[in-house]
């Protein structure tokens, strides 16, 4: 696709990609025009928020706070900045007609999977959970979830001992990558497009806070892995002790050769962690919550 040099650019976004974004759009000198900033007000349930209101204003970047995206203000602002392209970084709102027609070249939107497998929400926890791959991955916004065709993407592995906070790290330096490739391009008035081939997609259903509910039922790699892929920035995995949630934030696999007991049963206490028994094996928390938790006995159980 064919830009004029320098196209006008407009950046939505809430969180830490959305800011990274921000500050590589900077970087590379683009000429933002704007951007809109998901209000503090609308922040409760936003893992990694980032306000970016005020790093606009440092920089003299003209910017607005918005609750919801498609509403008349945002149209509004946009419509007068009449930018080239529209990025949405970060966002869990969907940019709807009319505000997503207003960019003349499109609109530039981020997952962080390898495209088209992925597509959907909850990524993070996803990717650790075994179910996508994971890349930064830019692409124009259609009508479809995250089906537009590609203009940069960059793969990273997920590793075996790898927690949500490791994933977003990632992610972060892969997107740098990425921009550092496609914004000189941008620049230069050129954007390379490469389609997906959607028969190959696969979809991530949304993930709420109580899915992060252990079973200790299942044998220990399972229950590892449900830690890691709900670890802080995330709401946490949990389970329960006595009359409250115990929010479980980190963990180290005990020999599975070495433990046997009943499934979610407390068998040993070391210092300030507890080893619980799993179906198979068994796992020590390490880093966790309880309004009880002075009260841990070996032969106690949770759940």
């Amino acid at each position: 696709m064919k830009l004029p040099k320098k196209p006008r650019i407009i950046l939505a976004g809430s969180v830490n990609s959305s800011l990274l974004t921000l500050k590589k759009l900077l970087e590379h000198n683009c000429n933002l025009v704007g951007v809109l900033a998901l209000s503090p007000d609308r922040s409760k349930n936003v893992s990694g928020f980032q306000d970016l209101k005020p790093f606009a204003e440092k920089y003299n970047v003209p910017s607005v706070h918005f609750d919801k995206i498609n509403e008349a203000a945002v149209y509004q602002f946009v419509e007068q900045k009449q930018p080239d392209l529209l990025f949405v970084i970060g966002l869990s709102q969907m940019v709807r007609e009319p505000l997503l027609g207003l960019a003349k070249f499109g609109n530039v939107g981020f997952h962080p999977t390898r495209l088209p497998e992925g597509r959907g929400r909850g990524a993070v926890a996803w990717m650790i959970l075994g179910k996508a791959k994971g890349a930064a991955t830019f692409f124009l916004l259609d009508e479809g979830m995250d089906s537009g065709p590609i203009l940069g993407q960059k793969d990273f592995e997920v590793e075996e001992h790898d927690y949500a906070s490791d994933i977003i790290e990632k992610i972060k330096l892969a997107i740098s990558e990425v921009l550092d490739y496609i914004l000189p391009e941008m620049n230069k008035g050129l954007l390379e497009l490469k389609p997906q081939d959607h028969s190959r997609a696969t979809y991530l259903g949304r993930r709420k806070p109580k899915d992060g509910l252990i079973n200790w039922d299942q044998p220990w790699d399972e229950v590892y892995r449900l830690i890691r892929a709900t670890a802080p920035p995330l709401p946490g995995a949990y389970s329960y002790w006595k009359e409250g949630q115990l929010l479980i934030y980190r963990a180290t696999p005990a020999d599975p050769k070495k433990y046997i007991g009943v499934p979610g049963r407390i068998i040993a206490i070391e210092e300030k962690r507890i080893l619980v028994a799993c179906r198979e094996g068994a796992i020590w928390l390490e880093d966790f919550s309880a309004a009880s938790s002075d009260n841990f006995r070996v032969g106690a159980d949770l759940g």
